[in-house]
């Protein structure tokens, strides 16, 4: 009986369109900080879409990705990554640091959606 139940439950939300939500994978973008800069300085993301930002601390020290204008602060212990989630974003440049060691900086810049041309 559970297992009907299971099987059902899952085909309705199929059924229903959760499963494409589901399915849709969010672009993922990788950072690095080491001790004198992030690797890339600068990271483009597309606009109106949110992202996954995947940084690396590659020092052995702890570090913290900071941005005011993103409103995002986390630590990132030495050697480890971890996970931030931005936008959906306007176009514009965004400057992000590490507060650890605040001229170690970055930006992510956010471009325009894509406009097909009209007939």
């Amino acid at each position: 009986m559970t297992r009907r139940f299971t099987t059902l439950a899952l085909s309705l939300c199929l059924l229903f369109g959760l499963g494409p939500a589901l399915a849709a994978t969010p672009p993922t973008f990788n950072l690095v900080i080491h001790d004198h800069g992030f690797a890339p300085q600068s990271v483009t993301v597309p606009a109106n879409t949110r992202v996954k930002l995947r940084v690396k601390n590659a020092r052995r020290l702890p570090s913290e990705f900071e941005s005011f204008e993103l409103n995002r602060e986390k630590v990132v212990p030495g050697g480890t990554t971890v996970t931030v989630w931005i936008g959906p974003l306007k176009p514009g440049k965004y400057k992000f640091f590490d507060d650890f060691n605040p001229g170690v900086t970055g930006w992510i810049i956010v471009n325009a959606p894509h406009q097909g041309t009209q007939p």
